[in-house]
């Protein structure tokens, strides 16, 4: 361990059983210590949280609620009291409003949203009428599910974001979600009321990956057999490619296994699926498995080229979850959909139900609907996120939706992909600046996102100095020291892949958190730390062979 640190390997052996993200407490704290001498400030790039915001809709967004106000004091004024925005000819006073104002980006977003009610056949009295009402709040959401026009704008980012821009036969429909996080909560418990996955159920899960989705089917309320489908493919030259051999992904021929988990691109190694095992899962699917539910996760995806889903390549099997996150630094506004597609394998396992687990569902259900045998799946998650009973009161916020149907409407109007291509353009700069911090050449792998890196330190061990060392390194060492050091010696703190459940050794980097001199930083004291144990290795070298010599 560095002089001054009390942890020895048993305690090191401790933080390697709790989650990365609580482990990174620990570190956030030895960070400190070095911060309040004064030699280095804290570098926290442990957390995706992007240091950049999509400020064009927000400005758009506070624009409108100007509007808003300005049409409930028209239905009604008496000092601070006002009435509800009014649905006739409110199209028309909006584009009045714009025309008045100052020329700006925020008008243009909002002209050019108003103008999706010809592309998307809104009647553009009942469009703007709900952005304005649910921009003010004043109503419970109706649908509770999502707001009918805000789902449609929402649908059409996806389809070109996430679908390459084909949208399978029907469409898919949506459930706006308090971000990424309760789309997960609501997908494992509508999974189990529903009996489409039980207690010792076999699920698979494709690693390495954020990692609840391994730790959640843990958990004694699921208690599922989890088996790992493992991204340890090697190029020609021995690195990392961060995709599936065709070996791991047979495990999927197991009909045992009910649930595919995934997130594409991956986190941290940040790599969506290559075509080649994207048509594998397609051919298991259809000759081996074809009740296989698959739940992807694909916030990551507007960072890599040409993006392909498995919801568009199997969208019957697939349900989706997305975050606005990332993309347009969101993270406080908690903006996320499950998207299903209207003709899905989960209703045809509901359907195909014994008559006993029906009667036991028609009995939940039965508040709901005068069938409720016939509610469908993505129906039942909404009516589960709120308990059943409170259905009624479903669905996130009105404003919140009304921001993400502005976000979508941003994104289907820059046809340039202007803001796209810098979001990206930073992920790869500094990318360049970890790895020149470092040395060494940065990984150029296809379908990279390079929202993260995951830097294997075995792997560098050995290409660099051989296997010797690399056995040094595991004798006398737990993979967390290197966190532990650059945490005590530099302020810098990073998190462990392997609690990630990729390589125990490896080390994942936000690339999207914090300014761009940081990650030179970030590569030249971890370059340091890593120096260190070269010279340890080299010192036990020296040290061995004079004993030998004496």
């Amino acid at each position: 361990m560095t002089q001054g640190m009390t942890q020895d390997r048993a305690s090191e052996r401790a933080f390697e059983t709790i989650s990365p993200f609580e482990f990174k407490n620990e570190l956030i704290r030895l960070a400190r210590q070095e911060d309040k001498k004064g030699a280095r400030a804290l570098l926290n790039a442990g957390r995706g949280n992007p240091n950049w915001v999509c400020a064009t809709p927000r400005d758009a967004f506070w624009l409108l609620g100007q509007f808003a106000t300005e049409e409930c004091r028209r239905t009604w004024s008496d000092h601070d009291l006002a009435g509800k925005p009014a649905e006739l000819g409110c199209a028309d006073r909006l584009r009045a409003f714009l025309q008045a104002q100052t020329p700006s980006e925020a008008v243009t977003l909002l002209q050019g949203t108003l103008a999706l009610s010809s592309t998307l056949l809104f009647h553009d009295d009942a469009f703007v009428h709900e952005l304005t009402d649910g921009i003010i709040g004043d109503n419970y959401p109706q649908p509770d599910r999502m707001l009918v026009h805000t789902e449609q704008v929402v649908h059409q980012y996806l389809v070109q974001e996430l679908c390459a821009g084909e949208c399978a036969g029907g469409g898919f429909e949506l459930f706006a979600t308090e971000g990424a996080t309760a789309a997960m909560c609501y997908l494992f418990d509508s999974f189990t009321e529903n009996f489409l996955l039980a207690a010792g159920d076999r699920v698979a899960i494709m690693v390495p990956i954020f990692p609840p989705y391994v730790e959640i089917p843990h958990l004694a309320k699921y208690n599922f057999e989890v088996v790992e489908i493992r991204a340890d493919a090697l190029d020609d030259h021995g690195h990392h490619t961060w995709q599936y051999p065709d070996c791991e992904l047979d495990k999927l021929r197991d009909k045992a296994v009910k649930a595919l988990f995934l997130v594409n691109p991956s986190n941290p190694p940040s790599v969506a699926l290559d075509a080649q095992a994207r048509a594998r899962i397609q051919s298991i699917v259809a000759s081996d498995n074809p009740n296989l539910m698959i739940i992807t996760d694909d916030v990551y995806s507007t960072f890599v080229e040409g993006f392909r889903s498995l919801m568009v390549d199997l969208p019957h099997n697939t349900a989706c979850v997305y975050s606005f996150s990332k993309y347009f630094g969101v993270t406080g506004w908690r903006l996320g959909v499950i998207a299903i597609h209207r003709d899905n394998v989960f209703d045809k396992l509901i359907r195909d139900l014994d008559s006993a687990s029906k009667r036991r569902l028609a009995d939940r259900y039965a508040s709901l609907s005068l069938k409720p045998e016939s509610l469908r799946f993505v129906d039942r998650i909404v009516a589960d996120s709120r308990q059943v009973a409170l259905n009624h009161t479903a669905g996130i916020s009105t404003v919140q939706q009304v921001q993400m149907a502005l976000f979508c409407s941003f994104a289907l109007l820059d046809e340039r992909n202007r803001y796209k291509q810098q979001t990206r353009q930073i992920c790869q700069r500094r990318m360049q600046l970890l790895y020149a911090g470092l040395g060494l050449e940065p990984p150029l792998l296809p379908n990279d996102a390079d929202y993260y890196t995951q830097f294997d330190l075995l792997h560098w061990a050995r290409r660099e100095h051989g296997e010797m060392f690399a056995k040094f390194l595991t004798d006398q060492y737990e993979p967390v020291d290197v966190l532990f050091r650059l945490a005590e010696r530099s302020g810098i703190v990073l998190l462990g892949g392997g609690g990630f459940y990729g390589p125990p050794w490896s080390i994942r980097v936000s690339l999207a958190n914090l300014d761009d001199a940081s990650y030179s930083q970030i590569g030249h004291d971890l370059r340091a730390v890593l120096a260190a144990y070269v010279e340890e290795w080299k010192q036990a070298q020296e040290a061995a062979a004079s004993g030998v010599t004496s």
